[in-house]
């Protein structure tokens, strides 16, 4: 299984970027996708992901970027996309998608041991 990532690069503050994940190697659909990111230094911090248990289909996001990253809702149930939006200098670091084969609960879905395969990270830079 692989997850290959796109998108990112370097923006000035205020400006867009989308990123899209998509997931090969595998004929069964993720439980979810998520996406995190890590700055220097710092601990990776879960940013948003998306749950879909039967029918149902729900997006979760951090504080900090809640209303200005979106995933969106796609028909490719192993494609996932994050929008950003507002792009702060605080939200620069690596990036990384994920994705799970197994259920997602929703108190744990923002732990990165959740999910069950990775993406490589990619850069995304923010100047002010």
């Amino acid at each position: 299984v692989q997850l290959q990532a796109s998108g990112g690069g370097s923006v000035q503050a205020g400006e867009s970027l989308r990123r899209s994940c998509a997931v090969s190697g595998r004929t069964v659909s993720t439980r979810g996708m998520a996406w995190f990111r890590q700055a220097p230094g710092k601990e990776r911090e879960f940013v948003g992901a998306i749950r879909r248990n039967g029918g149902n289909v729900s997006m979760f996001y951090a504080d900090s970027v809640r209303g200005r990253f979106t995933l969106p809702r796609n028909t490719a149930m192993n494609t996932q996309y994050l929008q950003m939006t507002d792009l702060k200098p605080r939200d620069t670091a690596v990036y990384y998608c994920a994705a799970a084969f197994r259920g997602l609960i929703v108190s744990s879905l923002r732990t990165p041991g959740q999910y069950d395969y990775w993406g490589q990270g990619t850069q995304v830079t923010v100047s002010s």
